[in-house]
């Protein structure tokens, strides 16, 4: 199933929701040196925080960041990963970094950085061609900046 993305007004956010955004935000101007800090000092716990952090943003900062990391899991089979980035390159996705493993048990994962801030679709569409790509047996984001 495709990722959905949804625009909410602040007042109708959960309380976590928010104070995981308030952590964050004393993370990124240097007011709190670690989560624990973070979290203590909006009132939040580390799970709720560790919970939510991948997931909500300001939209403000969302459309001005456009990196993600993805890590795959891709057959070990010729000519797989190079499907992948042929994907990426049409849909005009930025490779930063790949990192492969070495294969076990026929998989190999590969944890690829992106900047999307030029993509030609919706984030949301890439990851589901990247997923119906023959050999692709998981595709999962691991963060945003």
């Amino acid at each position: 199933m495709a990722e959905q993305y949804y625009v909410v007004r602040e007042d109708l956010l959960p309380e976590g929701i928010l104070k995981t955004e308030q952590a964050k935000e004393l993370l990124r101007r240097g007011e709190a040196a670690t989560v624990h800090e973070a979290a203590e000092k909006v009132g939040l716990s580390r799970s709720a925080f560790y919970k939510y952090k991948d997931g909500v943003y300001p939209l403000e900062q969302n459309s001005r960041e456009r990196m993600v990391t993805l890590s795959m899991d891709l057959e070990h089979r010729s000519g797989v990963l190079s499907k992948v980035l042929g994907m990426l390159a049409l849909s005009e996705g930025n490779v930063l970094t790949i990192s492969q493993s070495i294969p076990l048990q026929g998989l190999a994962n590969v944890v690829l950085s992106l900047d999307i801030s030029g993509l030609s679709g919706p984030f949301s569409d890439l990851i589901e061609q990247l997923k119906a790509i023959d050999g692709v047996k998981r595709t999962h984001i691991v963060g945003r900046s």
